[in-house]
């Protein structure tokens, strides 16, 4: 690094956004575009420290001071390219990742880490406006067809991998356009949705043929699929866990995803509002404190909902690090997102016992009681409700933000995959099911996790698959491929 002071001269600075009463008029990212010289002062933070611990954050394995030495010198091509060689997309990461890398990062120890997603997103975004990123048709074909099914990150990733390997690639998508999660799941205030169609663009321009509207074991005939030389399932972690308590069938009890995603294809003209599905004028109640819940918070305020509360079961976090998550781990600590800045009422260690309706099967109320967790000596805490705090909310819309147990199980037990206990696909190190011509990666596999891990898993079930047809491969492992010369 050439700044060996710039962490001593420069602070940490984010992104500034749109006031709260202006950006909640619409469904536009908000935040303010920072300059060149901004950005260059931010990559100069990245300490030489001699070991990069973000890289261990780092499930794609970014070289994270690479590209920010690359910006600190203005070398914004040179950045692109360090930074492409190990992440397909960082245009998504960049706007989504909760950044692991940052929780790693050696001057997070004294200071406020470098400012890594950052430059993941500014990177890129330099790259499309100055043209660097072109589309890259391979110039030798293998005459090897591949199937992936599920066109989100893990997707998208793989199919771009086995495509540059050679091979002619199909992508499956059971909704209107590909996407996935990226697509259905993110609200537009978080990523707007032409960012991914430039990317999709480049993918269609470099020969990888998308069918959407196709639902592989519904409208789509599995046999079909023999058709192919190698199949990687990629579909997302889609089974919602449900809250089964009293009342949970009434009208206003509604699963977050489902919310989110017609929100999403509202904002996208492909569907129309749904009265059941829209906040306006309603007391809301988003039980679930993840990521999704805070997306809920924030599409409900957009709709011009009465009130939103956010319920979570588990104890307020910590604002600062504690022992149980030492650095360089990621430390659970209390997040405050943009959404929860715009107006919401946060509850922390409290469980919902009962939804009450009206005499017309309508939602109007929640029965809740505050919560313990008391450790037993097991390693386990339990659960505990506290004898008289009960206490009933007046609530009109439900959304349950309460993670997925896996993926659906009827593709699997139309293929004879063999699933573990939480219906996820089996597979081995090398991301291949015990049907030998079949892999798997994302979700599928893993469970819910982020898109980071869902674009590293796309990529390394793509160098197996490329091994497993061809006996070899150059794909990379985790990690860069071969970056050209400085």
């Amino acid at each position: 690094m050439n700044k060996l002071r710039g962490f001593l001269e420069y602070n940490r600075r984010e992104e500034e956004t749109l006031a709260v009463k202006d950006r909640v008029k619409n469904y536009k990212e908000f935040t303010q575009e920072m300059n060149n010289e901004e950005l260059q002062e931010q990559g100069a933070r990245c300490m030489d420290c001699g070991i990069p611990f973000c890289h261990s954050g780092c499930p794609v394995g970014n070289l994270i001071p690479d590209f920010n030495n690359a910006v600190y010198k203005n070398d914004w091509k040179r950045a692109s390219e360090i930074l492409h060689s190990t992440n397909n997309f960082p245009e998504f990461t960049g706007r989504l990742c909760p950044a692991p890398c940052e929780s790693a990062c050696v001057l997070g120890i004294i200071k406020s880490p470098v400012a890594i997603e950052l430059m993941e997103k500014y990177i890129p975004e330099r790259a499309f406006k100055e043209g660097w990123i072109q589309p890259a048709p391979p110039k030798v074909r293998t005459g090897k067809k591949v199937a992936v099914v599920g066109s989100g990150p893990a997707g998208l990733a793989a199919a771009q991998q086995l495509n540059r390997a050679g091979h002619w690639v199909t992508v499956f998508e059971r909704d209107k356009k590909p996407g996935g999660l990226l697509r259905y799941g993110i609200p537009d205030f978080k990523m707007e949705k032409w960012v991914i169609d430039r990317r999709l663009n480049v993918l269609e321009e470099e020969g990888i043929t998308f069918k959407t509207g196709t639902n592989i074991g519904v409208n789509y005939d599995v046999e079909k699929l023999k058709e192919f030389d190698a199949v990687i399932l990629c579909g997302g972690a889609t089974q919602r866990r449900p809250l089964p308590i009293e009342g949970a069938d009434a009208q206003g009890v509604v699963q977050a995803m489902e919310f989110l995603k017609r929100n999403n294809e509202v904002v996208d003209g492909q569907a129309a509002p749904a009265e059941a599905l829209n906040a306006r004028d309603k007391h809301v109640i988003v039980i679930g404190g993840g990521d999704t819940g805070s997306d809920c918070v924030g599409t409900s305020n957009r709709h011009g909902a009465k009130s939103v509360t956010n319920f979570e079961i588990m104890p307020m976090p910590a604002e600062t690090r504690t022992d149980a998550s030492p650095w360089p781990y990621w430390p659970f600590t209390l997040k405050t997102t943009s959404s929860h800045e715009e107006g919401v009422e946060r509850n922390w260690s409290i469980a919902t016992r009962e939804f009450i309706k009206d005499r017309n099967g309508k939602l109007k109320a929640l029965k809740t009681i505050e919560v313990e967790w008391v450790n037993t000596g097991t390693g386990r805490p339990q659960l505990r409700e506290i004898p008289g705090s009960e206490k009933e909310w007046p609530c009109d819309l439900a959304l349950l933000a309460l993670g997925f147990t896996g993926p659906e199980k009827t593709l699997s037990e139309k293929l004879g995959l063999e699933v573990d206990e939480r219906t996820n696909i089996k597979a081995e190190n090398n991301y291949q099911t015990n049907i030998p011509n079949i892999f798997t990666a994302g979700d599928m596999r893993r469970g819910q996790s982020l898109i980071v891990w869902a674009i590293s898993e796309g990529r390394e079930a793509a160098r197996s698959v490329d091994m497993f047809l061809m006996g070899t491969t150059q794909l990379p492992t985790k990690g860069p491929g071969d970056l050209p010369a400085a």
